[in-house]
């Protein structure tokens, strides 16, 4: 697959716009797994946009697949760029998918997790441009190794290895080994110890390298440590009459309501199976409007 082709028909205009937008979300999915940045996976899916409105229309033979290509490529530069600037590539903030928590069974919970969680993306940051990209274009997008071979320079067998060994790595990390329902129950324990304003409590159930994000309006806020995490897990409380369990970003988490029926925050909990290890909280207004999240429902969207 290259980024030009033939084709008998030709979009333009509007046509081409509105196939654009239908291919947005996806394109913005494979870039921020690859990128790691909500920022930067926004600028690639521009900069595509703005290579599609450059092209001729008639050379374009499968639009998904130019487009997939397209920010292969940005995105393979953007990573190949971070290496001589290696300050922080993850941007600490986790997309917060929410999803109702009855889906799938422990062991594809656990895939989920690593898919799309942000435990992966910083794993990920470990592995050079090439192997990520192999790695997340195939393993989590489908993408054929000759296509990715093309993006990255190889053959589709060099291209194979690459992915082989992104994978072993991966799956050399430290992964959550316990259930759903040993998840579930950890963070029960943190959820009724934070309400309950049980200190001693919160020390017992937090690993002592708990690390805390917090998405707020004016950024992105990183607590480490069971003593500063479970003094802030007042954060958790607040005016909330209901605590709506859910999973998020494929984790066991909570939805907190508040008496108007408008969601004061989205939390989710990585755990061992004993302890919590990571925290993710959104309390942002504006996103966590963006998420369409339903009071009235055990499923939100």
């Amino acid at each position: 697959m290259t980024e030009s082709g033939t084709t008998a028909e030709s979009p333009s205009g509007s046509v081409v716009a509105e196939a654009f937008e239908a291919h947005r979300d996806r394109l913005r999915a494979v870039a921020y797994r690859v990128l790691g940045s909500h920022a930067d996976a926004e600028d690639a899916v521009q900069e595509a946009w703005l290579r599609l409105a450059r092209q001729d229309q008639a050379a374009i033979d499968n639009l998904a697949g130019w487009l997939t290509t397209v920010v292969g490529r940005i995105s393979l530069d953007v990573l190949r760029a971070r290496q001589a600037r290696p300050e922080a590539s993850y941007d600490g903030t986790p997309e917060f998918i929410v999803t109702a928590d009855d889906g799938p069974e422990p062991e594809e919970h656990v895939a989920l997790a690593d898919s799309v969680g942000v435990a992966l993306l910083i794993v990920l940051d470990s592995l050079g441009p090439s192997e990520r990209l192999a790695f997340v274009l195939h393993d989590m997008f489908a993408v054929s190794f000759a296509e990715i071979g093309q993006i990255l320079g190889k053959s589709a067998d060099a291209t194979k290895m690459l992915a082989s060994r992104a994978r072993r790595k991966v799956r050399a990390t430290d992964r959550p080994a316990a259930s759903r329902r040993e998840q579930r129950a950890v963070a029960e324990v943190f959820r009724a110890a934070a309400i309950d304003g049980d200190f001693e409590a919160l020390l017992r159930v937090l690993d002592p390298d708990v690390e805390l994000t917090v998405a707020t309006p004016g950024g992105v806020f990183v607590t480490l440590g069971a003593t500063d995490v479970a003094t802030r897990a007042r954060l958790f409380s607040g005016e909330v009459t209901r605590h709506q369990p859910v999973l998020v970003d494929g984790l066991p988490g909570y939805i907190s309501w508040r008496a108007d029926a408008t969601p004061q925050s989205v939390m989710s909990f990585r755990t061992d199976g004993h302890r919590v290890t990571a925290i993710a909280l959104l309390v942002d207004p504006a996103r966590l409007s963006a998420l369409g999240l339903d009071p009235g429902c055990d499923r939100a969207r």
